[in-house]
């Protein structure tokens, strides 16, 4: 009765109430012959610590002892077991729907927080309460552009992470907007003068990511010259927040759109993550999703209160701005929580350790006889590297040493087959840099 929780008289009294003798009358509208009428081939029975310990066996056979180069876009990194203590709370874990959070205190409160960390990390004035992730927050941006401008137009920049491409064009197909790329230069950053070539005055938004998906940090102040002097504005997209803590923040943005991941989330096999669209004040109205704000009630007691809903849910349909209807609150718990045990001192000498261990990794890596740097531009904890041969054959060799390369972009970039980004991580020891570049070579001479 343990994991059944209603006894056989109780099942007796529901199955009477809906006019039935038994279960299998439940599925009376599915054709005989198609019904399972046998046990499952399953093994077992096995006790509970049986079954723990058969699920321990094959977590091992995926994980045990690789090691990981590879990031483009989702990132591992230290991970305080505070943060999944308190996330696993039973107010925070179970709640059904923590975003309609109007009488919640506590998840409105939480809320708050991460919108202010938020701003502060992006050097913006207001930020919502989370996206689903990176790549759609990059796109709500744009279409907060649109609204804004009221332009159809869209640049990206090639260098933009190819999967957050794909989400823009996939809202785009049936959006009316149309959207150009722009392509590249030898330093692996975002074309100015293809830029300012293609812009014009029917340009929403121009999108450049900031490490790029090159790993390449761009220089966003002539970008936004550019941009703002067209009457377009710049979107920022970040997918390895823990940059921020060594690189400017991006002010010059017009709006930012973030992936959290990096902040208290394990890689999970791709999500459940937390995006974040930070702006001006001013465009407040035109953010998608909601705002948590600060008051005081009646009492003049502190209070929170969800100060701005333009989701279709709290309006007229045709206001709304998005029809994204939540938000990842457990998620934005995780980074707020996880950012406030790590605290600025602690963001950045983590982000110190990425770069100093990314750098380390690239001086290692050239050495080795044919492997050169494939861009010149300065770089946080990935950076390009150009291989005498396949990168698939190389990371099939890596993977025999238990070591999972770095991102094969020819499968997105088909002129850079023979390049991949490799991801270096504060988790990465000196050790396993070594046993990389031991792997390259052994790989290269093969």
């Amino acid at each position: 009765m343990r994991y059944l929780p209603k006894s056989p008289a109780e099942r007796q009294e529901m199955l009477a109430a809906i006019g039935i003798k038994n279960v299998e009358e439940l599925f009376s509208s599915i054709p005989e012959k198609y019904r399972l009428k046998k046990p499952l081939n399953l093994p077992g029975p096995f006790s509970e610590q049986e079954v723990i310990r058969y699920f321990q066996e094959r977590a091992a056979e995926n994980s045990g002892g690789y090691t990981s180069f590879l990031g483009a876009g989702v990132y591992n990194h230290l991970r305080s077991v505070v943060t999944d203590t308190i996330i696993q709370r039973g107010e925070f874990l179970t709640s059904y729907t923590p975003y309609q959070a109007e009488i919640t205190q506590g998840t409105l409160q939480a809320i708050f927080e991460f919108q202010t960390l938020m701003c502060q990390l992006t050097g913006q004035e207001v930020a919502n309460a989370s996206m689903y992730d990176g790549s759609t927050a990059t796109t709500e941006a744009v279409l907060m552009a649109e609204r804004l401008t009221g332009r159809r137009r869209v640049l990206v920049g090639r260098s933009v992470h190819p999967e957050y491409r794909e989400v823009l064009r996939t809202y785009a197909k049936n959006s009316g907007l149309h959207v150009e790329e722009i392509s590249y230069t030898t330093a692996g950053t975002l074309d100015a003068k293809a830029l300012k070539t293609a812009i014009g005055g029917d340009v929403c938004a121009v999108v450049v990511q900031s490490p790029n998906f090159f790993g390449t940090i761009e220089s966003l102040r002539p970008l936004a010259e550019i941009t703002k002097a067209a009457g377009a504005m710049l979107v920022v997209a970040v997918t390895e927040a823990v940059s921020l803590g060594a690189v400017k923040p991006p002010a010059e943005a017009d709006i930012v759109a973030m992936e959290a991941q990096s902040f208290g989330l394990a890689p999970s096999y791709g999500g459940p993550y937390a995006g974040v669209i930070a702006s001006r004040e001013k465009y407040v109205r035109q953010m998608p999703g909601r705002l948590s704000g600060q008051t005081t009630d009646s009492e003049g007691q502190r209070g929170f209160v969800l100060t701005l809903a333009t989701r279709e849910q709290h309006i007229r349909r045709e206001k709304a701005t998005s029809n994204i209807c939540t938000n990842q609150a457990l998620c934005a718990l995780a980074a707020t929580v996880h950012l406030t045990l790590l605290g600025k001192e602690g963001l950045r000498e983590q982000a110190e350790q990425n770069l100093s261990k990314a750098h380390f990794a690239l001086s290692e890596l050239e050495k080795i006889p044919g492997v050169t740097r494939a861009f010149s531009g300065a770089f946080f904890n990935e950076f390009t590297v150009a291989f005498p041969k396949s990168v698939k054959l190389v990371n099939a060799e890596l993977l025999r040493e238990k070591i999972i390369g770095p991102f094969v972009l020819g499968t997105a970039y088909p002129e850079l087959s023979k390049n991949a980004v490799v991801c270096v991580t504060e988790t990465t020891s000196r050790g396993e840099i070594e046993r990389l570049v031991t792997g390259v070579r052994k790989a290269l001479a093969a």
